[in-house]
């Protein structure tokens, strides 16, 4: 049954939405087009870290948070999972994993 858009109960709604590329050209080939993929891919990962808290002055720490910084932002994720933040760099995200003055977070890129 099609409707007066052309619509079928077939048709995904988000198809709805993106533009039918039927017809067009490719950009290149099936190997050529992979590599300009990974190339993208390379170009736009983000950069893992960990925020550690140290214990004292060396007597214990441990890896706190899971982060990926992007170009204009970072995400983390606590190791427990319970906090997920995003913050403007990663920097700003040892904010939350200092614990008064005896646990003191840092930085760390494997």
């Amino acid at each position: 049954m099609t409707n007066i858009n052309g619509w079928t109960s077939h048709t995904p709604a988000l198809d709805l939405l993106i533009s039918d590329p039927t017809g067009m050209q490719p950009l290149c080939g099936r190997e050529e087009f992979t590599s300009l993929l990974r190339d993208i891919v390379a170009d736009t990962a983000p950069r893992l870290f960990a925020v550690v808290q140290e214990y004292g002055d060396r007597v214990d720490g441990r890896v706190a948070a899971w982060g990926m910084a992007f170009e204009d932002h970072a995400e983390v994720i606590s190791v427990e999972g319970h906090r997920r933040t995003r913050t403007a760099s990663p920097e700003q995200a040892l904010r939350a994993y200092r614990l008064g003055t005896r646990v003191v977070p840092q930085l760390m890129w494997p």
